[in-house]
């Protein structure tokens, strides 16, 4: 069940105490009530002013300042005040408690930017910016995530809309005027215009998702048994993630590592040796989780001295050990170094190319999903003979549009999103 909007919520947006400063944000009908219970007369709005509060039985709980946002203007779009604490816990919790006895109650993860949705504040793409921002764990993340927070995606989404609505508006006109018996074709130039909008949409989802700025590049280490990927994953990663063992077959399963170097996401995949054949029914398993890792590889790096599959980074480890090899492979050493430098700046090359540029607008995946299904029923009303099937292909569009920016959201899906927020978010 949704949260119900009649409440005045209240919860901490400044991070957990303690700290030098805890920022507390009160809002709904009761915040301006709540607010004066315990600050006594509000100060004008938007001008921060000190204040003495205290509980229900007049006990001092701090001395903060105090904002006042009167709604629809605020960031929840509904009435809301900020209190300025000092960020002692003890400080958090009587104020807490005392805004929770005047009737307000603890707001629930990502609730108040729940509000700002429903309250027509922000729409749904930007809130998916916000919390792709709170996640950002990267410089390119934080540009893609704070763009579509202030509606990158939004205006493109509203620039194709209002597009298909013209065209909408022509072919109605179009219906309104044709014979009973006969309702005619499509307006002369406007199958064109409606293939150069499917168009645009198909070259926003060419760029590379949005997930991959988050998820990191997959980055996966194979070659056979006792090649040295264990010992190159803890090279990278520059710490004893893997169990390194002369012992050929160690590595069993796959494991994963989340790497950031130069502001580039990486997750180093080590899997099982790549044996031809073996009687252990456990190594099987991991050899078959190794083929699907490098399946779903962005890179691959391969350590073997056998051709390396197409596309893949072709590795000569433990150089230091070996005779050089003129084939083209990138020597390298994990044990002394050598080499390791050079591989990240592959890595890095290639990653480049996967990612989306900082120009580039990048799409989630669920807006991927929509945008895909609007640029499909674009694309079949510009090959339509029929005006009324126009229509009804430029209708699906226009819902697959909105279902981006949210105004045919449904509930399970907003539950799931603001799941992912902070409680004071």
């Amino acid at each position: 069940m949704p949260p119900r909007a009649s409440d005045t919520i209240f919860a901490v947006a400044s991070g957990p105490p303690p700290a030098a400063i805890a920022v507390m944000r009160v809002s709904g009908p009761a915040a301006f009530t709540l607010a004066e219970t315990l600050a006594g007369a509000l100060p004008a709005p938007r001008r921060a002013s000190l204040r003495t509060l205290r509980g229900g039985d007049g006990t001092l709980l701090d001395r903060a300042l105090v904002l006042v946002f009167p709604g629809p203007n605020s960031a929840s779009g509904e009435d809301l005040v900020e209190l300025h604490l000092h960020g002692a816990r003890a400080v958090v919790a009587a104020v807490s408690a005392a805004l929770a006895a005047g009737g307000g109650r603890l707001a629930e993860p990502g609730e108040f930017t729940r509000r700002a949705l429903m309250n027509g504040r922000i729409d749904l793409a930007q809130a998916e910016g916000l919390g792709d921002l709170l996640m950002a764990e990267t410089e390119s993340a934080r540009r893609a995530a704070l763009g579509t927070a202030e509606g990158a995606v939004s205006r493109r989404i509203g620039a194709w809309g209002a597009r298909l609505l013209e065209a909408s508006a022509l072919i109605e006109a179009a219906l309104d005027f044709a014979d009973e018996d006969d309702v005619g074709e499509l307006p002369a130039g406007l199958p064109a215009s409606l293939a150069a909008l499917a168009e645009d949409m198909r070259l926003v989802l060419a760029a590379p998702p949005v997930e991959r700025l988050r998820d990191g590049v997959r980055v996966v280490l194979a070659g056979p048994p006792n090649a040295g990927k264990s010992t190159l994953l803890n090279a990278l990663a520059e710490r004893e993630a893997a169990i390194v063992s002369p012992i050929a077959g160690t590595t069993r399963d796959r494991i994963e590592v989340p790497v950031v170097r130069d502001g580039i996401a990486y997750l180093l995949i080590d899997t099982a040796g790549l044996a031809e054949t073996t009687d252990d029914p456990i190594e099987a398993i991991g050899i078959a989780r190794a083929r699907a890792a490098a399946a779903e590889a962005d890179i691959l790096l391969w350590l073997d001295d056998s051709p390396p599959p197409a596309g893949a980074l072709w590795l000569y480890p433990r150089a230091d050990e070996r005779p050089p090899a003129f084939d083209g492979r990138l020597a390298l050493s994990a044990r002394t170094g050598a080499g390791v430098d050079q591989l990240w700046s592959a890595l890095a090359d290639r990653a480049r190319a996967i990612l989306p540029r900082a120009d580039q607008l990048a799409l989630n995946a669920r807006q991927r999903q929509h945008v895909d299904h609007a640029a499909e029923a674009v694309l079949a009303a510009s090959a339509e003979t029929d005006l009324l099937i126009a229509a009804e292909q430029c209708r699906l569009a226009r819902r697959a549009l909105d279902a981006v920016t949210g105004a045919t959201g449904t509930e399970a899906m907003l539950d799931a999103l603001f799941g992912r927020f902070c409680i004071g978010k």
